[in-house]
């Protein structure tokens, strides 16, 4: 049965590959993204898909998301909360306010708004999917990077409580700790690395794999494997998990 999914996040990377990989396979698909310009070419190359450009550390921009997508696919049964930020890189005490608090309301309000517009939607239907995506540096702790790494363990917990909550009414929460993603944000964070610590490019990846026990990096469509897994017809008896998707991230510099 077709689903209607919404992709926070869906203009591009992994995001963009699990829209387009639900789209293919039937499911009508809302993706909203805060860069207008790649959105609107994700749209433009997928004809059927829609989209909204907002903020979803805005409470009002995701209401406007939701009626949006309610307006194009209808109830919302699959929801990806794929956005995320990376934060500020500093040590604790020089961590400025703003970042913190920017970081956090991506990150953690931002899934929790949508959660919270999509539960209705999923209870009328009878039931839906919700998978979040953290980090495996939850399980490493990463020093110099305390608001993306507590932000993300909020995320966790807001996965584990969402699904014991929900699961009586169908409703399954799911949450994907990916590894190193093999996407431009994380070369731009390998680019940013290598300038700080006056190591090549090279080196620093170099570094990054040693501490993966098999060695990768992780493909989005690998990520993309996953979440559409966890919101088939074959995961539906799967709620409250943690998924690492990594390669087995052991340690992080």
């Amino acid at each position: 049965m077709a689903e209607s999914v919404l992709v926070t996040g869906g203009a591009d990377s992994v995001g963009r590959v699990i829209a387009e990989r639900c789209l293919a396979r039937g499911d009508k698909v809302h993706i909203c993204d805060v860069r207008r310009e790649a959105l609107d070419e994700t749209l433009a190359a997928n004809p059927g898909m829609t989209g909204t450009v907002a903020d979803v550390g805005s409470h009002d921009a995701v209401q406007r998301v939701f009626e949006d997508a309610a307006a194009a696919i209808g109830d919302v049964t699959v929801l990806v909360n794929n956005v995320g930020v990376a934060g500020p890189r500093a040590a604790i005490e020089d961590i400025a306010l703003e970042d913190w608090e920017d970081c956090l309301r991506i990150n953690l309000s931002g899934m929790f708004f949508c959660i919270q517009r999509a539960i209705p939607m999923m209870k009328r239907r009878g039931g839906g999917a919700i998978v979040n995506f953290s980090t495996g540096s939850t399980r490493t702790r990463l020093p110099n990077r305390l608001p993306y790494v507590v932000s993300k363990f909020g995320v966790e917990g807001l996965t584990l409580n969402a699904a014991r909550e929900l699961g009586p009414f169908g409703i399954r929460c799911n949450a994907i700790l990916p590894g190193m993603i093999n996407n431009a944000r994380m070369r731009g964070i390998v680019a940013a690395r290598a300038r700080e610590s006056g190591r090549t490019v090279a080196e620093v990846e170099a570094d990054y794999l040693r501490h993966i026990s098999m060695h990768v990096q992780i493909e989005p469509s690998e990520l993309a494997d996953m979440a559409l897994f966890l919101c088939s017809a074959a995961g539906r008896k799967i709620t409250g998990e943690l998924i690492a998707v990594s390669g087995n991230l052991e340690w992080e510099e």
